[in-house]
């Protein structure tokens, strides 16, 4: 299985991407994690017609496979506790398709984007700067799988 994060924004401070590789290079062999950035679209000063948003949208539906499962990172979405995550994750893989995550832009993600998505997760009630979502996110697929296979790195 793929497991795909595709994310606005492709400036991030050096420590997220080092979190990020940290994180990340614990990861399972089998589930081949990448990181695709997707630039921001250029936004006007007083501009809010969300035609970069919408921009960002298409870009993002671009590089997704038909027969992929979306995740929507959004703070609108269902939150879950980390081993409901790992439930979770250990469904998605017997279904045997790529799971696609996908963190949206400054103004949030498109409806279309919103619509192709089979689950919107939000990681916090709080509002989150790109970055460390992006840290929590590899942080929180980490502990999951950990708690999937036993690995002591999870305590209650």
């Amino acid at each position: 299985m793929h497991i795909r994060l595709i994310a606005v924004g492709d400036r991030q401070p050096a420590w997220v991407d080092e979190a990020c590789a940290a994180y990340s290079a614990r990861f399972p062999r089998e589930w081949k994690f990448r990181v695709e950035a997707v630039g921001t679209a250029r936004r006007g000063r007083n501009d809010s017609s969300g035609a970069a948003r919408e921009d960002e949208g298409r870009r993002i539906l671009a590089r997704i496979g038909a027969v992929e499962r979306v995740v929507l990172l959004d703070e609108q979405g269902s939150q879950l506790r980390s081993r409901q995550l790992a439930g979770r994750l250990v469904d998605w893989q017997a279904e045997g398709r790529d799971l696609c995550f996908v963190i949206g832009g400054p103004d949030g993600v498109a409806a279309a984007c919103r619509e192709r998505a089979d689950f919107v997760w939000s990681l916090s009630n709080l509002t989150l700067p790109h970055g460390l979502a992006r840290v929590l996110f590899v942080e929180q697929m980490y502990r999951a799988w950990t708690l999937s296979t036993g690995h002591p790195y999870h305590r209650d």
